[in-house]
């Protein structure tokens, strides 16, 4: 008995060897082109082919000609634009998606299933398929020119957020109505027990929503260039990005690349670290009740 227990522990000590070291070995695929990029934004060589695989010597000039050399690309004008775009775009997503994930999960109406059944089959298709038919709208209507292109950006990215509410109408499906049913024999109205009661008890799928609003308009480039097309005044660092890459670029911006590469991460980096003591706190509140 002795031996068929100590032959089962040395079995499971090892299992757990084996998938401590698969583990560490997929931690260190996965950071290791973050960790590249980051080097080669401190890279002193210039150009995307050198003889080494990594830096020789670094320098912070990368990031200064980022934010100084404005001449070609205006860096600091596209992170700019797509700050205030994915800014606007996240309050307006946020409250689209919380609006209409309430509504589906705790009032009864007439086409209500239809509704949910169509937004399904609707969220099945990439968003880009219609990009063609939203760039002709958006000229017709006077928003694909000048100024009008970031509220254009603006309108697309949260139009269509209401359609992504299944997540959020799971969360809200777990509280207990019986909690919206006391506030109502307190006298509160509708919208009072949504702000009231259903909203503080919400904080781990609002910060989820928050994250993914703020990430959509931040990260995507069809969309963008679709919709910018040649007016550079407007592009987003996505397409900034991009524009390093080009063949009449490469050369002199491949670093810069890199270094853009680490800066647009910064502000995910720190509206994930803002957020996360809220979900914390979210979902111990929710424990807790």
């Amino acid at each position: 008995m002795k031996k068929q227990t100590a032959s089962y522990k040395a079995k499971k000590r090892t299992v757990n060897i084996f998938i401590h070291v698969l583990l560490a070995v997929l931690a260190i695929i996965w950071i290791f082109p973050i960790a590249w990029v980051v080097m080669i934004s401190f890279r002193a060589e210039k150009g995307s082919y050198t003889s080494s695989f990594l830096p020789k010597s670094f320098t912070l000039d990368n990031y200064k000609k980022l934010f100084t050399d404005t001449t070609v690309l205006n860096f600091p004008k596209m992170f700019m634009n797509t700050l205030i775009i994915a800014i606007f775009v996240c309050i307006i997503s946020t409250i689209f998606v919380l609006a209409v994930s309430y509504c589906m999960s705790r009032l009864r109406f007439k086409m209500r299933k239809k509704y949910l059944n169509i937004a399904m089959i609707l969220g099945l298709f990439p968003g880009f398929m219609s990009m063609v038919a939203v760039y002709y709208i958006l000229k017709a209507i006077g928003l694909s020119e000048g100024s009008m292109v970031r509220v254009a950006l603006i309108m697309v990215y949260s139009a269509g957020s209401g359609i992504g509410f299944y997540i959020a109408k799971g969360f809200f499906d777990t509280i207990p109505k019986a909690l919206d049913e006391a506030a109502f024999l307190d006298g509160a109205t509708k919208f009072q027990v949504f702000t009231q009661v259903t909203i503080p008890l919400s904080k781990p799928i609002i910060v989820y929503t928050v994250l993914t609003s703020f990430l959509g308009p931040w990260l995507d480039f069809i969309f963008a260039k679709v919709i910018c097309r040649a007016n550079a005044d407007y592009y987003t660092v996505a397409i900034g990005l991009w524009r390093m890459l080009e063949k009449e670029y490469i050369d002199n911006w491949y670093t810069c690349f890199a270094a853009g590469a680490v800066c647009i991460s910064i502000p995910i980096a720190i509206l994930f670290i803002y957020m996360q003591r809220y979900y914390v706190e979210g979902l111990t509140g929710a424990v807790k009740g």
